[in-house]
Formats: C-alpha cells, sequence, structure tokens
C-alpha cells in the first residue's frame, strides 16, 4: 500500500469521517484558508488513482467514499514507522516513546491490557 502525503491524508481523515461526500464538502471541512475546489478535486482524484477513494456518479458530480478503512492506514504506517526509525523492533519504538513522550509504566500497563483483548 502507498503512504499518503500530508494534505492527501488531511483530505482522507474528512472522507473517512464523512463516509461519503462530495468536494464541497470536504472544501467547507477544510481549515482556514482554504485551498481552491480545483485543488481538493485534484487531490481527490490522486486519491482516487491510488485507490484510495471511490465515488458513485451523479451527472457530473461524484460522491466519493473510502476504499480502504482508517485502521488498515493506521497499521501500514506504524508498520513503516516501526521498520524505517526502529530497526523493525516494537521494543524499540516503546523504549523511544516511554523516554521521550514521559510514558509511565501505568500508561504502558494500559496499554498493554488494551492489546491483550485484541
Amino acid at each position: 500500500m502507498i503512504e499518503l502525503t500530508k494534505g492527501e491524508e488531511q483530505i482522507m481523515l474528512i472522507i473517512w469521517q464523512k463516509k461519503q461526500c462530495f468536494v464541497k464538502e470536504i472544501v467547507a471541512e477544510l481549515p482556514e484558508p482554504k485551498p481552491a475546489y480545483n485543488t481538493v478535486s485534484t487531490i481527490v482524484r490522486i486519491l482516487e488513482k491510488k485507490n484510495f477513494v471511490g465515488y458513485n456518479a451523479f451527472g457530473k458530480t461524484h460522491q466519493y467514499y473510502p476504499l480502504i478503512s482508517k485502521e488498515e492506514y493506521k497499521g501500514l504506517k506504524t508498520d513503516n514507522l516501526v521498520s524505517n526509525f526502529f530497526g523493525g523492533s516494537a521494543e524499540s519504538m516503546l523504549s523511544f516513546f516511554m523516554k521521550e513522550k514521559k510514558i509511565d509504566i501505568n500508561q504502558m500497563d494500559e496499554i498493554l491490557k488494551e492489546l491483550k483483548k485484541k
């Protein structure tokens, strides 16, 4: 699976949240200063080519929906993070977050309990 650019991710977050939407609805959700409609439309078409979104046509208008779930994409991003920055070691990543992000042992215990449930 291909990773997305920051702009593509921003638009995908809106599509995941809305489940189905038109480009004008995506533009409405973006922060100021809002990009041009054509810019957003171009990014959505790129997402379509990358097989992240599909659409239903209503005349000349398209309603977009996600083809990839947010969970699937999170998994890809996490796998890439672990392999690219932590040598494939989840233990190294957890150790880093415990040291650098000040996660205490109680928080780590909660995380491990959640992982065991899944």
